[in-house]
């Protein structure tokens, strides 16, 4: 059984930066897609960005170049570099792995003061 393990959560005042990890507890063989959703509260879970092992992303339309995923392929490691948070940048933020299954991480609370 596969854990996506995140980190990196907190709260920081608007116009900061976070960064956000995620580790699987074990080697996922094969092509996989790693990336981050959000959910804030009372909203559905929306894509926040993906990247495959070839290292092609691909962003939600509210992130407008604030945020940057990148990934160590052979270790599972994936981390989202969050710049210029907004006070609608507050969500839980889950790691996920869509390869011959998906697999979710248990979610790291991100909160943004204005």
């Amino acid at each position: 059984q596969v854990e996506l393990v995140e980190s990196g959560g907190g709260s920081v005042q608007a116009g900061g930066s976070l960064k956000l990890s995620c580790v699987a507890s074990t080697a996922i063989v094969g092509p996989n897609i790693m990336g981050w959703y959000r959910q804030a509260p009372g909203k559905q879970r929306e894509l926040v960005a993906t990247i495959n092992k070839g290292g092609s992303t691909h962003y939600g339309d509210f992130v407008k170049g604030r945020f940057t995923i990148s990934r160590d392929g052979p270790k599972n490691l994936a981390w989202l570099q969050m710049n210029s948070l907004e006070s609608e940048d507050t969500a839980v933020y889950y790691c996920v792995c869509i390869a011959e299954k998906t697999y979710w991480g248990q979610g790291t609370q991100v909160t943004v003061s204005s």
